[in-house]
């Protein structure tokens, strides 16, 4: 198991993509939710750089190192590693004069997106590339059916004893409530985040309405498009925005939300093995959610690449993916026999897509019509 770990965690992609960003600008940051192997892929880059200094600012003695950070920082030389940047988010203005008149050169770690770390996109303009380091894909660890049960998160999927895997899941949840997010500066009791966030496993896969929820958790829309705000910002939660075209037919226009990690929404809806999960009510939803999740990692995506398309009268497409020109349709279904739908024949129409891949479970690979293929996900994976 301690060789699986380490082989696992060297997630050399990752290293090459660090090695890259330091050719263009001097600051990487590596942003990604807490535990997902952040600080591991840190001292893997590390281990190969000839001189570097690190400060965590979850250690009170590192913390205190950087009382003055630019006199502090200003004297180190080689590789600076700032892990956890979220909880000095003010080091970012200091991290500008030291990249432009020290010439320093740091590789930050976060465990919240450069939208909630907000100084980061105004300060280093032009200084600093960012990476986002998910949990495991099935490209790291080719055993979809655990992967998806257990979720990719390296100490839930590494263990073989599913009950220790629930375990962790459910004290993340706690810690990341109780802990990670009053950590943010965010001043929300655990227990209410906690509720929206179980609140939002119903909604998992489909159209967000925070009217709705706000009715039914005695909150405004404001407040409940903030909550989302922090658990898209986190990691926890990805949202869908929709894709308009020029058409006659009236389309939907808010945004469809995802659990990212299958692990994550399965402790928080009770999913405790492979049985319960192919035989809840969620099984599809949960099956979309991660298909969707790998496929956009498979694909290389950027967010501002990924849409879903809707219409009122009930037409719709699971993902559009818009790179260099092409413009890609999938639909996510969990069954072995999947039919062409109306709302493909639509999509195909109206959308005017390159290509549209019926997503199903395994390893299969046909048409469904000449502008149709069905692909079970390991399929597309490879």
């Amino acid at each position: 198991m301690v060789d699986l770990y380490n082989k696992l965690m060297e997630r050399e992609q990752y290293l090459i993509t660090i090695e890259k960003s330091f050719a263009v600008t001097p600051v990487c940051a590596i942003l990604g939710p807490r535990q997902c192997g952040k600080s591991t892929l840190a001292n893997m880059y590390a281990k190969k750089q000839p001189i570097v200094h690190f400060f965590d600012l979850e250690d009170p003695h590192d913390l205190s190192r950087l009382e003055n950070p630019k006199l502090a920082l200003s004297e180190l030389n080689g590789l600076i590693v700032i892990d956890e940047i979220q909880k000095k988010p003010g080091l970012f203005s200091i991290l500008r004069v030291l990249v432009d008149q020290y010439k320093k050169r740091f590789l930050i770690l976060g465990s919240a997106s450069r939208d909630l770390i907000n100084q980061s996109s105004e300060t280093l303009a032009g200084r600093i590339s960012h990476i986002e380091l998910t949990p495991f894909s099935f490209s790291e660890v080719h055993d979809l059916k655990k992967l998806w049960l257990h979720g990719g998160f390296p100490l839930s999927y590494l263990t073989e004893k599913l009950d220790i895997s629930l375990a962790w899941r459910k004290e993340y949840i706690k810690t990341f409530l109780e802990r990670d997010i009053p950590g943010l500066g965010i001043n929300i009791p655990a227990e209410t985040m906690r509720r929206f966030w179980q609140m939002l496993t119903h909604v998992h896969g489909n159209i967000f309405n925070a009217s709705e929820l706000g009715t039914s958790l005695g909150y405004s829309d404001t407040t409940i498009k903030r909550y989302l705000d922090i658990l898209i910002g986190t990691f926890m939660i990805r949202k869908l925005t929709p894709w308009f075209e020029n058409i006659t037919k009236r389309q939907v226009k808010s945004p469809k939300i995802y659990f990212r990690d299958s692990g994550i929404l399965h402790s928080l809806i009770g999913i405790t093995d492979y049985d319960s999960l192919i035989t809840n009510p969620k099984l599809g939803a949960s099956w979309e959610g991660f298909a969707l999740e790998e496929t956009i990692r498979s694909n290389k995506a950027d967010p501002e690449d990924c849409y879903f398309w809707a219409t009122h009268n009930h037409a719709e497409l699971d993902l559009i993916i818009i790179q260099n020109g092409k413009k890609k349709g999938f639909e996510f279904k969990y069954t072995d026999s999947p039919k062409i739908t109306r709302s493909m024949k639509i999509a195909i129409e109206y959308l005017k897509l390159d290509s549209l891949t019926v997503v199903i479970p395994g390893n299969h690979d046909f048409p469904l019509s000449e502008q149709i293929r069905v692909k079970g996900l390991e399929t597309c994976l490879k």
